[in-house]
């Protein structure tokens, strides 16, 4: 008997890639035609520097990984619309979380260390472990902190960049939720109209080109935990608090084409849940307790790290056991309570 021998990965969805790719950019048309409407000629500029990047960067990577006896001209030969779609996809979503006035010197190298560091370092589409365009804005955030001041269009009654960046009471008086809701506030590029990203999602969702439980999990944890912080803070009005924090910041955007890419989130079913969990619970905590006002992109990275423990074959599975409930349910409570007592409910 022959044995084969075959790289990862070797869990693979029943949609083809093809045609999830496809979708995810058929999604994207809402927030992209958002942000052209909005910001014009800033984010046309900036999404077609990262998209040339983005493609030439897979092209060249992948003409790189070439077999030591293989000429280019056979290399190329295997080069499909699944290395130039993705690209793309990845390019837009990361140009979409940056703010509109960003130096074109963030862009290039945050789309480079996206394309290189984030995927093709690990060989390329459906081998990567980190979402690209994710790391890739965590590492600018990182990297260029001091040249994103300054770069959100609009006044903010706070004096800071968003919405997220003041006290609840004062931002309510400036933005409403209608105006987070349509998108009529400083932010990023495709974070801001919370309107195009859900039509962008119900697509994804009706194609079953995105998972709902990663989305339901994900939004319905974080809504919890800003519900009992809102509780803890006293705040006037609870439900309020929590819409604003759900349609601002990055949590939508982040949550329905990053947070759902098929090859970075887990596998099985209840996988999905403890995966969206995470990124809800993390989000909350960053946004109430950390320096940043914002995290999901950080929550999303943290994330995909976890994602192979998450989907160990001794305890990963689809059947939902009265266990896993128990322990699913046990878990967000604990950090629910934990979450009041830090804002000082108790």
């Amino acid at each position: 008997m022959q044995a084969v021998v075959k790289t990862s990965p070797y869990i693979r969805k029943a949609t083809s890639t093809k045609r999830m790719m496809i979708d995810v950019l058929i999604a994207l048309i809402p927030v992209v035609a958002f942000a052209v409407y909005k910001f014009q000629l800033t984010f046309i500029t900036r999404a077609l520097v990262a998209v040339v990047i983005a493609v030439l960067a897979e092209a060249v990577c992948f003409a790189l990984m070439k077999d030591k006896n293989e000429t280019l001209e056979e290399r190329f030969k295997k080069y499909t619309v699944n290395n130039i779609v993705p690209p793309i996809i990845t390019a837009l979503i990361f140009v979409l979380t940056l703010p509109n006035r960003i130096s074109f010197v963030v862009v290039v190298v945050g789309i480079l260390f996206a394309m290189v560091i984030g995927k093709m370092i690990f060989g390329g589409l459906g081998r990567n472990i980190f979402n690209p365009a994710g790391i890739g804005r965590a590492f600018v955030a990182l990297a260029f902190a001091s040249l994103f001041a300054g770069t959100y269009d609009g006044i903010d009654a706070i004096a800071g960049a968003t919405a997220l960046s003041g006290n609840f009471p004062d931002i309510l008086a400036s933005y409403s939720l209608n105006d987070l809701f349509f998108g009529n506030i400083p932010g990023s590029m495709g974070e801001i109209s919370a309107l195009a990203i859900i039509i962008g999602g119900a697509y994804l969702l009706i194609r079953r080109a995105a998972d709902y439980r990663i989305i339901a999990s994900a939004l319905g944890v974080f809504a919890l935990l800003m519900l009992v912080a809102g509780i803890g803070l006293g705040v006037e009005s609870v439900l309020n608090y929590t819409l604003f924090h759900l349609l601002s910041g990055g949590l939508l955007f982040g949550v329905v084409f990053m947070a759902t890419d098929p090859i970075t989130s887990p596998y099985t079913r209840q996988g999905r849940l403890i995966y969206g969990a995470m990124i809800g619970a993390l989000v909350a905590i960053i946004r109430l307790f950390a320096a940043l006002p914002e995290g999901m992109v950080f929550a999303l990275v943290i994330a995909n790290g976890f994602v192979p423990l998450i989907d160990y074959r001794k305890w990963s599975t689809n059947i939902y056991r009265p266990k896993f409930i128990i322990g699913y349910t046990a878990v967000i409570l604990i950090t629910a309570i934990i979450v009041f007592a830090g804002v000082g409910g108790f």
